[in-house]
């Protein structure tokens, strides 16, 4: 009976070891980056080409589970989302197509280009989030 003592130890370390490992991304942690995963970001604002693009009032995104979905101001979307590490890289994106004013299809197509133009890297902290593309344009979000 002695022997089965730290085989159970050893046991249960591993099982605590597994629980964190493969525990929930809500919320969460995501590789090495920031806390992306289960929350409800709005879009503040969006630099391209040296401007910075003020959000309409509904610009949103939500990832979770290999998805992303919100919506560019006017117009909703959805895609996959694939998180590496600091990196996220957005793909097959679908979105409506409602006609809004000019101000907002002019901040929809800049967000749109941003979000899917390749790898973004996720930076962010007290409830912030900035998606940073390899050219240097960037979408700023805040939590809901």
């Amino acid at each position: 009976m002695r022997r089965t003592a730290p085989a159970r130890a050893v046991a249960a370390v591993l099982i605590a070891l597994l629980a964190v490992a493969c525990g929930s991304e809500r919320g969460g942690t995501v590789g090495t980056g920031p806390a992306v995963t289960g929350i409800d970001w709005t879009v503040d604002s969006v630099t391209a080409d040296g401007t910075t693009h003020r959000a309409p009032a509904h610009a949103h995104l939500r990832i979770e589970d290999g998805r992303a979905a919100g919506s560019l101001g006017c117009n909703r979307f959805s895609g996959t989302a694939q998180i590496t590490g600091d990196q996220i890289r957005l793909s097959h994106v679908r979105t409506t197509r409602m006609a809004c004013d000019d101000a907002r299809m002019t901040f929809e197509r800049i967000l749109y280009r941003t979000l899917t133009s390749g790898p973004l890297t996720m930076t962010g902290e007290g409830g912030k989030l900035t998606l940073t593309a390899s050219g240097g344009d960037r979408v700023q979000l805040s939590r809901t």
